[in-house]
């Protein structure tokens, strides 16, 4: 498979790492080689079967406006966008695209939202109170984390509750979300400590190539993470 990398921050570059380890052709750009999207022309964005995507919550718009325009398939890790999702699928469905997109391609994370779901399920009309906090490094750009903020409404969709959310910048830290949920007996802790980015680079990667082999749409990677 023949990808490509956008973003050569540290998850970009590890992206790029995973994806040579299991034994793909991989080309990255960094900020500088593609100012505004400019380095994805139809012609060069055509010499690649996947495009991920791990920039900016700036740049990640401009560089989806190019790579679904030609049709490509692209796999978005960059969080802090989803205001402008609608027009992202839109767009993929009009050009006969593929998008694949994901607060968090972490498979731990993917089983801790399930795990919250059925928490609220079960919890809800208990007395229970919901909180999450969550700690990234001091670069991240967008706060509460897109994987916090999917957090929230997974437990939102089974309680019926707004869950409020406490994010920190705290060194370099790689992501670690708690949700508590506390009654007046008791309290119950659900807890997602990353050790490194791996886990995420390994997560899109295995997004890519499962990408690579489906028909033209729009996909949601919680919907799809057991399948890749």
């Amino acid at each position: 498979m023949r990808v490509l990398v956008l973003g050569h921050g540290k998850t970009g570059k590890l992206v790029a790492e995973v994806a040579a380890e299991r034994g793909h052709s991989v080309h990255v750009l960094d900020a500088k080689e593609n100012a505004n999207a400019g380095a994805l022309t139809p012609p060069f964005v055509a010499g690649f079967d996947v495009v991920i995507d791990f920039t900016t919550p700036e740049a990640v718009l401009s560089n989806m406006r190019a790579v679904l325009a030609t049709g490509a398939k692209m796999v978005i890790g960059t969080t802090g966008w989803y205001d402008r999702l609608d027009k992202a699928k839109e767009l993929a469905e009009r050009r006969g695209a593929s998008l694949l997109y994901g607060t968090n391609y972490s498979i731990g994370v993917q089983t801790m939202f399930q795990m919250a779901k059925r928490m609220g399920e079960l919890l809800k009309n208990s007395g229970y109170t919901f909180t999450i906090e969550e700690t990234h490094h001091v670069t991240k750009m967008d706060a509460p984390s897109g994987t916090a903020i999917t957090l929230a409404q997974v437990v939102k969709a089974a309680t019926g509750v707004e869950v409020p959310i406490k994010a920190n910048r705290v060194g370099d830290a790689a992501g670690l979300h708690v949700l508590e949920a506390k009654s007046g007996a008791d309290k119950i802790v659900l807890t997602h400590d990353a050790s490194s980015r791996r886990g995420f680079a390994e997560g899109a990667v295995r997004a890519a190539e499962w990408l690579s082999g489906r028909r033209s749409g729009v996909y949601d990677f919680q919907d799809v993470y057991d399948q890749v």
